[in-house]
């Protein structure tokens, strides 16, 4: 209902009725509508404005090389060709690292990887721009390429520092330890396959700044990185973001690029410019999630408890820093999942490649570093002969008990919520009817695998904590809603709109949200390490608290009543008491408050207490709280071809007080099935010379509707958020892709049952059917070896 249809229902009907989609209740999503009639305006479906000019990016051809020469005659005489930009057009700083420099905007006199970008084309279309960037006649000077991790491992090959984290003393309690495992695990990256690629359109203001309509998780990123290229202030530069066709990480950093390249070529022909990455451009030019290369060393009592453990993490970064030494942080965070490692050390490494640069994707390095922690107390399992979720529910940490970086976990339930899902999805039962399943079929097997996750919430680097909003209430008692989050579909919008209409009980169609804009809210944080929610409807109910405190205070005088006297209910003031109660609309009540001139307007604003972090002493308290869930999944196999199916899967989530069920519940499914894909179908490749092959839908292999669970269900855990969030809710974008982990596992499960789980069948992910074919073959030859 709209906010004027809903002003002509009737005053006694809406009067009775409880307020509208406020917080706590399911709501759809506010562009959702819009989404399905293709009416949500992307930044490519924009109106150009006259004039407006297209860019498309030249690629170097080569991983690493000396550029000896570019003749570029060709490309500036190619038909429809405007200009052509290289860095010499750079008015100002050409390096646009996010963090630590190394990401020129064109490469200069060098190139680090396949695809980096050499010069841009601007002509009057994108065909044209296309064709032209083919013309030009580069010579280059090839240059050894370290294409692998294990490559930058020996060479000492790194992007920033290595890192270490430690708890008691890992040698002493190792050596006396009665059981001891290694192994290693290699987990491949992934690509983000937003349905939106990479775009932004820049229109040249009047006063030598410029407009930025762009695809970004970050605006003040774009807004900063602008600015210095064109070596303006930042005031000079307004960045707007309605909406992301997704994001999921890959447009917190990378989205800058194509905004500063499409800024300097407006800058220099005053004219509006829009650079949109085809989809192959995208995946060749754009980073991915990091692979990395996993290595455990752990010790363990004969029931299976673990008494210490050394694990090494090591990022295949790419040619430049980005993110990565903050996502290999979190790697190492999360190296434990969930449980207590004992007297630990865990080391982390930041490779350098010669291949793009990987950056930030939903999990933030965290869900490789919990695989470490899942494919370890798999293999102690089958070392003792227990079944896996034994040996995981001896392990989980207790509270009170001691991270490796120093946090003390507390309210952790996560026996609780497991007990839970096992009793739900009837856990032991099924484990013998698997187990018989599997004793009378040779060629199919079956495996199950509950697996849980511990996820830390809040940016580890601690300034990205804070956030600003923007209210205005006008006189017809309609609310205006501005935050400094981004809206890539996670329903972020809606979200902080439900907030705003709980704290004045007003229904959820007088609130309107507006676009993302570095012109109302400032030096915002991106959204991303799922704090979109905690950190901007803290904001926005601050800001609200304000109007709302200034409109009680005025009733107070006005009315001559006490100030707990004056109540805000369903689209309502009520004022006073007994027979001496006033009661007026909310629209009456504001319009009073105004003729009386009070200040309908606030800015809102928080920034998340209790965290810190020495990262030198690697001791603090980077999270807030962690936000645990558990899935468990059974799959079966075709051990002659590897080939498999998902049969069930069972989750429970925690996501404090929920804000919106329908949307958390959307949000866990989505993420299960992105980290099911990650670990089992979406496999990146390269060739030898360090060129992308995996570069387009034809051969990469997102998950379809095809491969989900034939049985699929999600429930949420009934447990409020005991930190004092926004309404003790709990964050949801990153930590149910982790969840995934349970359908990677049970293949392992199924995998391991052909050699009578005796022993660790070797499972990289992704685990497509070639390796889960491997895995059975391991098994075979095991029993093969037995026998013999």
């Amino acid at each position: 209902m709209s906010f004027i249809s809903s002003r002509l229902e009737p005053y006694e009907q809406r009067r009775k009725r409880p307020a509208k989609g406020k917080s706590g209740k399911s709501l759809a999503h506010e562009s959702a509508e819009k989404h399905v009639t293709g009416e949500a305006v992307y930044v490519d479906d924009m109106p150009e404005l006259a004039g407006t000019l297209h860019m498309a990016v030249a690629q170097s051809t080569e991983a690493h090389a000396n550029i000896v020469s570019m003749d570029l005659t060709k490309v500036f005489q190619a038909q429809g060709v405007v200009d052509v930009i290289t860095l010499d057009d750079v008015p100002g700083e050409a390096d646009i690292g996010p963090v630590f420099k190394g990401d020129p905007l064109f490469a200069d006199k060098k190139v680090e990887y396949v695809g980096q970008p050499l010069f841009a084309v601007v002509a009057q279309s994108l065909a044209q721009a296309k064709r032209a960037t083919k013309l030009a006649e580069v010579e280059y000077e090839v240059l050894p390429s370290v294409l692998e991790i294990e490559q930058a491992l020996e060479q000492n090959f790194f992007v920033r520092p290595s890192h270490s984290m430690q708890k008691g003393d890992f040698q002493t309690a190792y050596n006396k330890a009665p059981n001891r495992l290694e192994n290693t695990v290699y987990v491949k990256g992934q690509e983000h396959f937003y349905l939106e690629g990479q775009v932004s359109y820049v229109v040249p203001t009047e006063d030598k700044g410029m407009k930025v309509y762009t695809s970004s998780q970050h605006p003040t990123e774009v807004q900063k990185l602008v600015a210095e290229v064109l070596d303006l202030p930042m005031n000079y530069i307004s960045v707007e973001v309605r909406r992301m066709g997704g994001g999921f990480g890959g447009k917190e950093t990378q989205a800058a690029p194509w905004a500063c390249m499409a800024s300097v070529a407006a800058n220099k022909l005053k004219r509006p410019v829009k650079l949109r990455l085809p989809r192959q451009d995208d995946m060749v030019m754009t980073g991915k999630r990091h692979d990395f290369l996993n290595q455990y060393r752990v010790a363990f009592d004969e029931s299976g408890k673990i008494l210490a453990t050394d694990i090494m993490v090591a990022g295949k970064c790419g040619y430049s820093p980005d993110l990565s030494d903050a996502i290999v942080d979190r790697a190492m965070f999360h190296s434990d999942n969930a449980y207590d490692l004992g007297d630990c050390q865990v080391v982390g490494h930041r490779c350098k490649t010669h291949t793009v640069s990987n950056t930030a994707f939903r999990g933030f390095g965290g869900p490789q570093g919990m695989t470490i922690a899942e494919y370890m107390v798999d293999d102690i399992a089958r070392a003792v002969g227990k079944d896996p979720l034994e040996v995981r529910k001896l392990n989980l940490y207790q509270d009170g008990s001691s991270t490796h970086y120093g946090q003390v976990v507390e309210n952790y339930h996560m026996r609780e919520l497991i007990e839970q899902l096992e009793k739900d999805c009837d856990y032991q039962t099924r484990r013998q009817a698997i187990t018989e399943f599997n004793k009378n079929h040779t060629y199919k097997k079956r495996g199950l695998a509950l697996t849980p996750v511990k996820f830390g919430i809040s940016f580890t680097v601690q300034f990205l904590n804070q956030a600003g909003a923007l209210v205005h209430v006008y006189t017809d008692g309609s609310i205006h809603l501005n935050h400094g989050g981004t809206e890539m579909g996670q329903g972020l919008f809606t979200k902080v709109a439900q907030v705003v209409a709980n704290e004045f009980d007003v229904d959820i169609d007088t609130v309107q949200v507006s676009s993302t804009n570095t012109e109302k809210v400032p030096n915002t944080s991106p959204t991303a390490a799922s704090s979109g929610t905690d950190l901007n409807g803290k904001a926005a109910q601050n800001a609200c608290l304000t109007i709302k405190q200034r409109l009680i205070d005025f009733a107070s005088d006005y009315f001559k009543v006490e100030p707990s006297e004056i109540r805000f209910e369903n689209n309502h003031v009520l004022i006073g008491s007994g027979d001496n109660l006033e009661e007026m609309t909310f629209q009456a009540f504001v319009e009073l408050a105004y003729l009386n001139r009070i200040s309908l307007s606030s800015t809102g604003y928080y920034s998340t207490p209790k965290i810190h972090y020495n990262r030198e002493k690697a001791d603090g308290r980077p999270f807030f709280y962690y936000a645990i869930g558990a899935a468990c999944s059974e799959v079966e196999i075709d051990t002659l071809t590897g080939e498999y199916d998902v049969l069930s899967t069972n989750i429970i989530h925690d996501v404090g007080q929920s804000l919106n069920p329908a949307i958390d519940i959307g949000q866990i499914e989505g993420g299960f099935i992105q980290g099911m894909g990650w670990l089992t179908t979406e496999e990146l490749n390269w060739d030898g010379h360090g060129r992308v092959t995996s570069n387009g839908p034809a051969n990469y292999k997102i998950p379809t509707t095809m491969d989900m669970p034939k049985e699929f269900n999600v429930k949420l855990f009934d447990r409020i958020n005991e930190e004092q969030t926004i309404y003790n809710s709990k964050a949801v974008g990153e930590p149910p892709l982790m969840l995934g982990m349970a359908v990677w596992l049970a293949l392992r499960d199924a995998a391991a049952s052909v050699a009578d789980y005796k022993v660790n069948p070797p499972l990289n992910a992704p685990a497509t059917p070639e390796q889960v074919l491997r895995a059975v073959q391991y098994c075979q030859r095991h029993l093969e070896g037995r026998a013999s």
